[in-house]
């Protein structure tokens, strides 16, 4: 399953979760860091050190701009 960049990881690029992907899929984009859809591994590496709800897994409902849990 792909992991989504969200919105409380807009212009922050803290490189936490780069360092951790054991597999080098995220990568230093426009205003964020992102994630190739196709390089993980579903560890949850990355998720599990970057901010609450600032990546979570597609399909899951995605975070309020301020960072609250979506629906």
């Amino acid at each position: 399953m792909t992991y989504v960049i969200a919105p409380p990881c807009v212009d922050v690029k803290d490189r936490a979760c780069v360092e951790e992907c054991p597999v080098d899929c995220s990568y230093e984009g426009g205003r964020s860091l992102d994630i190739h859809p196709d390089g993980g591994v579903d560890c949850g590496a990355c998720e599990s050190v970057r901010p609450v709800e600032a990546i979570y897994k597609e399909g899951r409902a995605a975070a309020a701009p301020d960072g609250r849990p979506g629906p």
